[in-house]
């Protein structure tokens, strides 16, 4: 970035569509600003303000030009599986089944419109990012304070912000009054920034970390302040984010690919075997050309699964409901699967992996240590309950002017449950928050404390000293004195600065070995993954440090006397170890990505598993920034935790675990999390404390904001496309028996009549198959499914081992039972297979025994499928309605088709005897007990 007056020119001279500015205002002092941002104390002139909204343009975000919706609608009905349902659909009209060939084109609709339909409420991050801009700023322009619209600012306008404002551009604070700005839908951070008007010349700082900026799309959590602005619309650190998830292409998901790669499997082998059987039936049985080639379409439509489009759709939406009973959304069906395929989970800490409930766990002084694990705020319980720590709080003066200090030297505020919020809320920083906890839990009332120490004075927190002190006027004297000025902050900058210590005994003078002592204290603690602050205090009484402009940093933050340290953690979140556990049983890596310190981050990743051995590595996003690709790629390979990362980083890692092959699934809350979000195949937002922009840019939101959830979201997702592998087995299970009685009939040259005439193919696949079929598609998970791999990217759904059960095994079984069901009706009528009539009556019993025999096998079929490996005997037998219903609906059909004489003739069917169907209902038994003969073999 460049000061306005050296970049104006390159800008003037530039007059491209995107106009956009960055002015290089943070390494000057607040009166120098003004010059370098070319305007004034008094704002810019409207005549500045018109030409330099010519210049840069509105103070918004580009939109990206969309796909007409027409286009989009007409799309979904052109892809390969829809061209080959309308041409099976044409072939049923062309073969005297105008009703059947409607209801395949009916099928076709029905998934385009379905498709189109979750394809129009895709994604709209930009729509969200431009709903959290504010719509109003406070400028000043020509010395007059105005209220704009906030697109209408330009770089170089003087704004003035205040508590509640969300900033609507980025900005150099040339004022500020203890000024506080929320970044976290910027940086993840939840702790709110101190911001003042100083120069900064630390070139070792990032864009965001400047404590004279300000960004849009922050909130001011404290205080007021006026800003330059340095930067509007795409070219603020908002818009960069806008950018990149704009200008992300939304890419196929697996099960998308994996259907697409089937479709074309399908298509080679309906096409092959109809190619075959038109040459066939011309050259053998010397068909008319019209009609073998009829003929050979009617095998074609016999080798499409009308079904699997329907089955896959409905074995998302079932799964979508069990994981919305989970507390995981889904807005896209096809990531349901594509999390039963995810390989890696890259997870933020606070919230989805702990409570974001900070709870102190360990004060510390220099002659005593008391474990107060458990006196933070929760979520549930009496937040005054001592839990039997009081007394011990109360017997020593030190430890009770640390708890009571502490307290006064914060901001944050827990609001109890009420009526609209059923846990606590914490109004500011977290950290703060457990500090007052702790003091009521220790028996200490908050509003008696504060009229006990009012406040006089605050010196902020801030990055570069790394503390906060507060001036209090004490009811009881402190050491003889009723002013004292009370620090917290980091341990190590805080030790340097205490020339005393108190204990029990009194006041002491510090010594190397007692500062020695105190940091090997903080290092124990970080090493077991908490954060710690220390806390100090001075007189000022009898320093004479009275008047309140004396009270400076300078004055105030040495010689202090050191009170002790406080240790406190976030906790895991309950089921998050076995969430953890079942993650690494089912092969899926957890890799850690947080804004928080790493020696902080890699102890929690130990705690609760997702860090197994001694040698995890903890790359910083300094570290990151340094590394090259193929650095990134190999440090991936092994266990690794990310801190302190910034969006563009997050980013970064997804894309390199993709390039290595991994599905990766990414949690995020923030606005920096969307283009990771949007980037990774599942992106995951929290329900909770996700923004819009997060929950825009995800496929899945979580709404209790727990890792576990998204793990028994795998699990569902895995479900589905073993039950997608289901169906298939089942469906071309009856190809074989559809095709085998074609293949007699035409090797032997018309001797042997058709025993299954295309229409009754058709019955089978759209009438008796379907609604089984789709059964198949909500069966629950299975047991052990996630005590498996994740599924490899290059495994098929239509796989070799697949073809071979559902063709050879299944296939030829039942072809058995059908064509044996055909000559039997022959053999039994006319004693031998001499002659096998064409047509009447018999030849419409056997055909019917055809028929019949392939529905009742395929009734045994439907519960075979329903398992991979177990025996149906581990099952509900009829736990399944919707397979219920499809059975029931079967022999209806099938009773209907035997039954009606209207049907005779269309469909070829004719009425059965009581032999007939005794040997129908022999035909599941069979299929069943084979199968599990099978299975039990496979299972030893």
């Amino acid at each position: 970035m460049k000061p306005f007056l050296e970049i104006e020119e390159q800008v003037m001279s530039n007059r491209t569509n995107e106009k956009t500015v960055q002015l290089d205002l943070e390494t000057y002092a607040a009166n120098d600003v003004y010059k370098a941002a070319a305007t004034q104390s008094s704002g810019l002139s409207h005549k500045q303000v018109k030409e330099r909204q010519k210049q840069y343009g509105p103070n918004r975000l580009k939109e990206v030009e969309k796909e007409p919706v027409i286009v989009t609608f007409i799309r979904n009905f052109t892809s390969l599986m829809a061209i080959l349902l309308w041409v099976g659909g044409a072939v049923a009209i062309l073969s005297h089944s105008v009703e059947l060939g409607l209801a395949i084109w009916f099928v076709n609709i029905i998934n385009g419109v379905f498709s189109f339909v979750q394809e129009y409420r895709a994604s709209q991050a930009t729509e969200a990012l431009k709903k959290m801009l504010p719509s109003y700023a406070r400028v000043i322009r020509e010395g007059q304070e105005e209220k704009v619209l906030a697109e209408e600012l330009v770089p170089g306008d003087l704004v003035l912000i205040e508590e509640g404002d969300r900033i609507s551009a980025d900005g150099r604070v040339i004022f500020a009054t203890d000024f506080q700005v929320n970044q976290s839908a910027l940086t993840g951070e939840s702790n709110p920034v101190y911001k003042n008007s100083d120069a900064d010349t630390n070139a070792q700082k990032t864009a965001l970390e400047y404590d004279n900026m300000v960004f849009a799309g922050t909130t001011v959590s404290l205080g007021s302040a006026k800003m330059i602005v340095s930067a509007t619309g795409m070219a603020t650190q908002f818009g960069q984010i806008a950018h990149l998830t704009e200008n992300m292409a939304d890419d196929k998901s697996p099960l998308q690919k994996e259907l697409d790669h089937l479709t074309k499997q399908i298509s080679v082998i309906a096409i092959t075997v109809g190619v075959i059987f038109f040459i066939a039936a011309a050259l053998f049985v010397h068909q008319p050309f019209a009609k073998a080639f009829i003929f050979a379409l009617g095998m074609i439509v016999a080798f499409i699964p009308e079904g699997l489009l329907p089955t896959v759709t409905l074995s998302l939406a079932m799964a979508v409901q069990r994981m919305a009973k989970s507390n995981a959304l889904v807005k896209k069906l096809s990531s349901v699967e594509t999390l039963g395929a995810t390989s890696v989970i890259c997870s933020d800490k606070t919230g989805t992996l702990t409570q974001n409930a900070m709870t102190v766990n360990h004060i510390w002084q220099v002659s005593d240590q008391y474990d107060v694990t458990g006196l933070g705020y929760a979520a549930e319980g009496d937040i005054r309950k001592s839990r039997g720590k009081k007394a011990a709080l109360i017997e020593s003066q030190p430890l009770e002017h640390l708890v009571r200090f502490a307290h006064l030297c914060s901001n944050a505020q827990v609001l109890p449950p009420n009526d609209g919020n059923a846990s606590y809320t914490v109004l500011g920083d977290p950290t703060e928050a457990c500090l007052n906890v702790l003091a009521e839990k220790a028996g200490l009332t908050l509003e008696k404390n504060k009229s006990w120490g009012p406040r006089l004075k605050e010196l902020p927190f801030d990055s570069v000293r790394k503390r906060m002190t507060t001036v209090n006027q004490v009811d009881s004297l402190v050491d003889g004195s009723s002013l004292v000025s009370i620090t917290k902050g980091s341990p190590k900058e805080m030790v340097e600065l205490c020339h005393f210590y108190k204990d029990q005994k009194g006041i002491h003078e510090m010594t190397a070995d007692v500062q020695a002592r105190i940091l090997a204290a903080n290092d124990d603690f970080a090493k077991d993954g908490l954060r710690v602050l220390a806390l100090a205090y001075r007189t000022l009484e009898s320093e004479r440090l009275t008047q309140e402009e004396q009270w400076t940093k300078e004055t105030l933050e040495h010689n202090m006397i050191f009170l002790g340290l406080i240790a406190m953690s976030d906790p895991p979140r309950e089921g998050v170890r076995e969430a953890v556990e079942k993650c690494h049983r089912a092969s899926i890596r957890i890799i850690m990505v947080t804004g928080d310190y790493g020696l902080t981050a890699l102890s929690i990743a130990k705690k609760i598993g997702i860090v197994r051995g001694d040698d995890a590595r903890v790359v910083t996003g300094l570290e990151l920034e340094k590394m090259s690709d193929e650095a990134l790629k190999e440090a991936l390979k092994g266990e690794i935790v990310f801190a302190r990362v910034a969006p563009e980083q997050k980013y970064r890692v997804v894309s390199a675990l993709q390039e290595l092959g991994e599905v990766v699934a990414v949690t995020g809350d923030g606005v920096n999390d969307a283009p990771a979000l949007k980037k990774a195949d599942i992106g995951v937002a929290m329900g909770i404390t996700g923004t819009d922009v997060a929950k825009e840019s995800a496929d899945m939101i979580l709404t209790d904001d727990h890792f576990a959830s998204i793990v028994k979201a795998v699990e569902e997702g895995r479900a589905v496309f073993h039950n997608i592998k289901k169906f298939l087995t089942y469906i071309f299970n009856s190809n074989t028996p559809e095709a085998v009685p074609s293949a007699f009939f035409l090797l032997s040259r018309g001797f042997v009549p058709l025993p299954l005439t295309v229409m009754q193919i058709l019955a089978v696949d759209l009438g008796t198959d379907m609604i089984p079929a789709l059964g198949l598609g909500v069966e629950p998970p299975e047991p052990g499914v996630m005590n498996q791999p994740p599924r490899k990217l290059t495994d098929r759904l239509l796989d070799k081992k697949l073809l071979i059960k559902a063709f050879l095994w299944y296939g030829l079984i039942e072809s058995s039972l059908a064509m044996g069901a055909f000559f039997i009706t022959y053999l039994l009528h006319n004693g031998n297979l001499a002659v096998l009539a064409g047509s009447g009556q018999l030849y419409q019993e056997a055909t019917t025994m055809t028929l019949g025999a392939i529905i009742f096998c395929q009734i045994g079929m439907v519960m075979n499928s329903r398992t991979s490996d177990q025996s149906i005997r581990k099952l509900q037998l009829f736990g399944n309605p919707l397979i219920n219903i499809g059975l029931v609906v079967e022999l209806i059909i099938f009773v209907t088709l035997v039954y009606l004489p209207v049907f005779h003739d269309l469909f070829n069917t004719a009425s059965l005897g009581v032999w007939h169907w005794l040997y129908l209902m022999l035909c599941p038994f069979v299929i069943v007990g084979l199968e599990e003969w099978r299975k039990r073999l496979m299972r030893k």
